[in-house]
């Protein structure tokens, strides 16, 4: 392994869950860093670089989920993967609120958490169009970089995006003015290789809502049968769509 491979961090307070995800992770192809509770995993993120964070919810120290918060609190972008034991979609959805990528459910089984991460990663570190093909998108007052997946308003001040959440964005301004259904836009944000649970794509879009709200003008409709609609004008430099 090179230093360029993606260093995977795993917290979880089960000693031998961590030993069997760190060797079959590892044998993936990636590097792992582990972490048994909160302060660890704040620790590890203090030392190291990290990729990825597969965090479970249930820790002696504290919750995930609030980790998680904190985390996003702190305009932290590190993508992670929460894993739950707790069957109910209510408690998924938080997760996804308050800026997980995706999550997993206990038990799992090892490769699918792999196909997970992979998915979350490449949605992270596509390779960008060529300068040729790069856009900027302009939409009421913000600005959207896919190059840099970054997003400014209207004073150039950074909109903290989740990687899911600037997938979705994307998604939209890539067809402005279409309505999209929810199976169309799991698909588009390749969000399929998860388990298809498409209340995600309606926390996702409440996130953007919120993150994106300007003027008390509302960017994504909900059509009534339909799914969402991005319904604002859209301008591309050097053109428009």
């Amino acid at each position: 392994m090179t230093s360029t491979t993606p260093r995977i961090l795993v917290v979880d307070d089960d000693p031998e869950i961590r030993k069997l995800l760190a060797r079959y992770i590892e044998s993936q192809g990636f590097r792992v860093l582990l972490a048994e509770n909160c302060r660890e995993l704040r620790e590890q993120l203090a030392t190291h670089h990290v990729d990825l964070v597969v965090l479970d919810v249930m820790l002696p120290d504290g919750s995930g989920l609030d980790a998680c918060r904190d985390l996003r609190a702190e305009r932290s972008n590190v993508p992670i993967i929460l894993l739950t034991a707790l069957k109910e979609d209510v408690d998924r959805i938080i997760g996804l609120e308050i800026g997980a990528d995706d999550y997993l459910g206990k038990p799992f089984n090892p490769r699918e958490l792999i196909a997970r991460i992979r998915a979350v990663l490449r949605r992270r570190t596509e390779i960008p169009p060529s300068p040729g093909e790069a856009k900027v998108y302009h939409f009421e007052g913000f600005t959207a970089d896919p190059q840099t997946r970054r997003v400014t308003n209207a004073n150039g001040n950074d909109v903290e995006l989740t990687g899911a959440e600037f997938d979705l964005l994307k998604t939209f301004l890539d067809r402005p003015g279409r309505v999209l259904a929810r199976d169309q836009l799991l698909d588009l944000t390749r969000r399929r290789e998860g388990d298809g649970f498409d209340r995600s794509i309606d926390v996702l879009v409440s996130r953007l809502r919120r993150k994106l709200s300007a003027n008390d003008v509302q960017l994504l409709k909900t059509v009534r049968n339909g799914g969402y609609q991005l319904a604002v004008k859209v301008e591309v430099e050097g053109g428009q769509e």
